[in-house]
């Protein structure tokens, strides 16, 4: 299992990172991202503490551990500029909090993410066949999500990745520890988004591809 999104006590999660990371381990997670909720206001407070820790649980707990955050309900205007800030203060991954049918979430934030070159745009609800070609022009993968009520539009999401060539990935978007899932029950959550088994195996696959990338662009930063 591979899981790009979720939430620690630094933002609404309810485990410090060291006790999500050894959950996650215990369950056969090989990767998790801690992308906490942030604006300009926290932002760099997150980061900070985050990369204090990323090492250490890599190193005695035997997975990758990545730094980041979830850019969320910042106005769409000011998208562009939080994912930049984020990247220039050390985020190892950056996730925007898509138009989830489930929250308030102002329109036109969708597209401003992939215009900003996100990494993953986060349960982007109902998103438009425009933004899709734009994510996949642009390398975002769209989130397929395991979490309750961001998953209600899952199926409507892979139908406008698939038709129009974008990347999914899965992810929990974990608060709490009973949110973490295996990678037996995430076979499940694709499936019902309308995914047969080559198109899961191709998700799944998808979140390899972005760890790959994610491991790279770290090495590049260590060796500039």
């Amino acid at each position: 299992m591979i899981d790009l999104h979720t939430h620690t006590l630094f933002s609404d999660g309810e485990l410090i990172p060291s006790e999500l990371a050894r959950r996650a381990k215990e369950i056969g997670y090989s990767a998790i991202a801690f992308t906490d909720h942030a604006d300009f206001s926290n932002m760099e407070f997150i980061i900070e503490n985050l990369l204090k820790v990323v090492g250490g649980l890599e190193k005695y707990f035997g997975l990758y551990v990545f730094a980041g955050v979830e850019i969320t309900h910042v106005p769409p205007e000011l998208v562009a500029n939080a994912v930049k800030k984020a990247y220039s203060l050390g985020a190892e991954i950056v996730v925007v909090h898509g138009e989830s049918p489930v929250e308030p979430v102002k329109k036109g934030t969708n597209k401003a993410a992939i215009e900003a070159g996100c990494d993953i745009l986060a349960h982007p609800g109902l998103i438009e066949e425009e933004d899709a070609k734009l994510a996949a022009k642009n390398g975002v993968y769209l989130e397929i999500s395991a979490r309750s009520g961001h998953s209600f539009t899952n199926g409507h999401v892979y139908k406008m990745a698939k038709k129009h060539a974008a990347k999914c990935v899965l992810n929990t978007d974990t608060h709490s520890p009973h949110n973490l899932i295996d990678d037996q029950f995430a076979k499940v959550v694709l499936m019902g988004a309308g995914m047969d088994e080559n198109e899961v195996k191709r998700t799944l696959s998808n979140a390899e591809e972005l760890l790959e990338r994610l491991l790279k662009r770290r090495y590049d930063e260590k060796t500039r």
